[in-house]
């Protein structure tokens, strides 16, 4: 019989900079935005795991007087925190290398539009399965409370989410997989990138808040603000 208290998912050390035994510095954008794609599912499927058991990345594992839980597998709970520590790192090197290889690409489209002027639409329609994947916006902050987690990240109403973690607008499920990241990451803080409106009328402007969800600060919920799915 299978072991039921093994670890569900693989738990061995991250990529060290490697996928499919390839450097992340050699992968092609849309390479690093598959590799995204994995990392999200793992984090997804991790996630679960801590769901299945009833805790979250802070719940203490152990009971009043210091001993271990009997009513949880504790040795697969820390062995599942401390993969989704490693993944969120390399998430996060991850996000740097695609944004950084947007511009690059974007520059590189934008060099052969000038130099091929005859033919603009084709050097300008590349990016835009790549680019909008990450930036297009999900759900708009309807509403703040004053002193909340979200007052206190720097959220603004009118502010339009495009990213909330490991959720954009291809995966976040009616706004449910936000509820799912905000319930996984109590005291964690979480990277949100949105789109603000300009005070001078102009184009949006992007912004990144680090937003960290509490349930002691005083009101209701994690957050203290309301979102609406656009």
């Amino acid at each position: 019989m299978d072991d039921i208290h093994a670890p569900t998912v693989a738990a061995g050390p991250t990529s060290a900079g490697y996928s499919n035994g390839v450097p992340k510095e050699q992968l092609s954008l849309q390479e690093l935005i598959a590799e995204k794609d994995r990392l999200e599912e793992e984090l997804k499927a991790l996630g679960q795991v801590l769901d299945s058991h009833g805790v979250n990345m802070n719940t203490s594992l152990t009971t009043f007087d210091g001993f271990p839980r009997a009513d949880i597998d504790v040795a697969q709970i820390r062995t599942t925190r401390a993969r989704i520590v490693r993944l969120k790192n390399d998430y996060k090197d991850l996000m740097s290398r695609i944004e950084k290889g947007l511009h690059e690409h974007h520059a590189r489209l934008q060099e052969q539009a000038q130099n091929n002027a005859a033919a603009p639409s084709q050097a300008l329609a590349a990016p835009t399965s790549a680019s909008t994947a990450l930036q297009a916006p999900f759900a708009k902050v309807n509403s703040i409370v004053a002193g909340s987690p979200a007052d206190s990240a720097g959220l603004k109403v009118g502010d339009s989410i495009t990213k909330f973690g490991w959720v954009d607008w291809t995966n976040h499920d009616k706004l449910a997989r936000l509820a799912q990241v905000v319930s996984q990451n109590e005291g964690l803080p979480i990277a949100v990138k949105v789109l603000r409106p300009s005070p001078s009328g102009g184009p949006s402007e992007p912004v990144e808040v680090q937003l960290t969800p509490r349930r002691n600060w005083g009101g209701r919920g994690m957050l203290g603000c309301n979102l609406l799915p656009v």
